[in-house]
């Protein structure tokens, strides 16, 4: 795994995370910057494959 590989799964668990907590609060905005935000995970971990299979580590 790459940095763009862990940083991406990261990031798409913490938006899981917030749109829990949005949706067990009732704030809408929460649940959309989570929704974002695992969004943005999942390109990251993405390009992190890309790179990974540019390298030939796949």
């Amino acid at each position: 795994m790459n940095q763009d590989q862990i940083k991406g799964k990261a990031k798409d668990i913490g938006g899981k995370i917030q749109e829990k907590v949005g949706e067990a609060v009732g704030s809408r905005q929460q649940q959309s910057e989570g929704l974002s935000n695992q969004a943005e995970g999942k390109v990251q971990e993405k390009v992190g494959d890309v790179k990974d299979i540019v390298k030939g580590n796949r």
